[in-house]
């Protein structure tokens, strides 16, 4: 199915299922956000147990950011 396709069928539907539906895609990605940044949360936890997280001010943290890697 095109996208082209997709947008008719949701065209096609009534107003009250297209919003229930623009409701369900926003519940959704809420919800995928949501575990991305558990996902990041608990990588940097790890990183801080383990002793591997880059710490350091504002500008030792934006030069490390901002380096090369084969440096």
């Amino acid at each position: 199915m095109t996208f082209q396709e997709v947008i008719d069928s949701i065209e096609s539907l009534s107003e009250e299922d297209q919003d229930l539906l623009f409701e369900l895609i926003q519940k959704r990605r809420v919800e995928a956000r949501r575990s991305e940044i558990a996902a990041s949360a608990k990588e940097a936890l790890q990183a801080v147990e383990t002793d591997t997280a880059h710490r350091g001010n504002f500008e030792a943290t934006k030069a490390y950011l901002l380096s090369d890697d084969d440096e």
